[in-house]
């Protein structure tokens, strides 16, 4: 029997999902957040994100596995749903929603740091308004031409930071002199060794670098648009780990290889500033116009992400209002999730009015603990589902059950260190009323509905 739900267009190709996971990943986290990283944690950064990488690595696995089990599933909530129940599906699904409205309100805020860098007397909320309209209107036209700007969105990001680790390499060989010395691997070690800040610094570091992964498991949003699901989401699966790892790390190894880390600044962007102290004429520029690109890279995976999931979410709702969300334009867009998105989204501009200095790390804070709710339910339903069919699918997970319980270990350690700091403690606590209101809601609403039908 045919569905009668409205059905998403199936028009990304493998390259697009290849290169969409990677942008939705490569985006504020490393162009602007790793400046904040290196100066918390000096050199060991670098350790930090090895770590994060693997952990994501792992998650994306079994993430893999859920969507493979039942290619008919519009994302990783529809497995939720399946393995811990159709309240826990309710709740990961509108916190998901609230992660990536975070994510892409802190991109929003990014693009007008970044614009800044050329035109100071700029309102910082004027840029990311005049973006987000322009992505609003590209994301409703059609999934594909979605899928191929952000494919050369994405790979504009990965072509400059190949470009900047081969330009590094080279002033490694040259032993150019900055204004701090020169260009040279001792760099990492000769102020302060590698954990120059200690273990405290170390671990204070987690919450950005996290946050600098974010987005990693879009992958999963992509399941109920993908032409060919069962081989292009084991491949981007397989493949975006190891890139993400080797970008990151191989860019960080650069910059404080160029500058020392303690005059990293954690405020603006480490790329520009490395080229704008290297004396390149006219690569700051660049840089800069590179990272705004990553940054509208990120913003537009951003609605992407949350329109699809609103209407994942209003599709089966008997609220005529919510439902009415869920319908699809005549190009099979959800116009009306993604607007109303957008809508929500834009509240990052009126933070920027009155809260500039510090809109970047509220908004990474909140998106930072929401994802990793968002990766312990992934990994839950991943447990429930492996228990009831011990072989797995086609895409078996490794290193099963062991990956799955260092993975929540992992992420029990980061909600921990984020109750060390101020921000990211009123963050996480945020975040876990949030999580017991929509869980209160959606029992008291289960409840009243089987009521009704009584």
């Amino acid at each position: 029997m045919a569905s009668t739900e409205p059905q998403l267009a199936r028009n990304l190709k493998s390259r697009h999902i290849q290169l969409m996971a990677i942008g939705g990943t490569i985006g504020t986290g490393l162009f602007l957040g790793a400046g904040e990283s290196i100066h918390k944690a000096g050199p060991a950064i670098i350790f930090a994100y090895l770590i994060t990488g693997i952990v994501c690595f792992l998650i994306m696995r079994a993430l893999g596995e859920l969507l493979i089990s039942d290619l008919n599933q519009r994302s990783f909530v529809d497995s939720i749903g399946k393995y811990l129940g159709k309240n826990w599906a309710v709740v990961t699904g509108w916190t998901y929603w609230v992660c990536w409205l975070s994510l892409a309100m802190a991109e929003v805020t990014a693009i007008g740091v970044y614009v800044r860098n050329w035109w100071p007397a700029l309102p910082q909320w004027l840029p990311g308004l005049v973006v987000l309209v322009v992505l609003l209107l590209m994301n409703l036209i059609s999934v594909g031409l979605f899928g191929e700007a952000e494919f050369w969105f994405a790979l504009i990001k990965v072509v400059a930071i190949i470009a900047l680790i081969a330009v590094g390499i080279v002033l490694l060989v040259m032993h150019r002199a900055t204004p701090y010395g020169h260009v040279s691997v001792a760099n990492l070690w000769q102020f302060g060794g590698l954990f120059p800040k200690g273990a405290g610094g170390f671990l204070l570091s987690f919450q950005m670098v996290v946050f600098a992964f974010t987005g990693i498991e879009m992958v999963g949003m992509t399941a109920g648009e993908t032409d060919d699901p069962a081989k292009s989401i084991p491949d981007a699966i397989n493949k975006l780990p190891v890139r993400v790892i080797l970008f990151y790390i191989g860019a960080l190894l650069v910059i404080m290889c160029i500058n020392p880390w303690y005059v990293v600044s954690p405020s603006n962007s480490p790329f520009v500033q490395v080229f704008q102290q290297v004396g390149l004429p006219g690569a700051s520029d660049v840089i800069n116009f590179v990272v705004l690109t990553a940054a509208a890279s990120a913003c537009n995976s951003g609605l992407f992400s949350t329109g699809r999931m609103l209407f994942s979410q209003t599709i089966t709702s008997k609220n005529k209002t919510l439902h009415g969300l869920s319908k699809l334009s005549r190009t099979q867009v959800p116009a009306r999730a993604i607007m109303v998105s957008a809508a929500v989204i834009a509240i990052a501009v009126l933070l920027n009015m009155f809260l500039p200095s510090s809109v970047f790390a509220l908004v990474s804070s909140v998106a930072t603990i929401s994802f990793l709710f968002v990766w312990v339910m992934i990994i839950l339903a991943h447990l429930r589902y492996r228990k009831l069919n011990p072989k797995g699918s086609a895409f078996r997970a490794p290193f099963f059950p062991l990956a799955d319980y260092l993975v929540l270990a992992f992420l029990a350690m980061v909600v921990v260190i984020m109750m060390f700091s101020q921000s990211t403690a009123i963050a996480t606590i945020t975040a876990v009323i949030w999580i017991a209101l929509v869980y209160g809601l959606q029992r008291w609403h289960s409840r009243h509905e089987v009521q009704h039908e009584q």
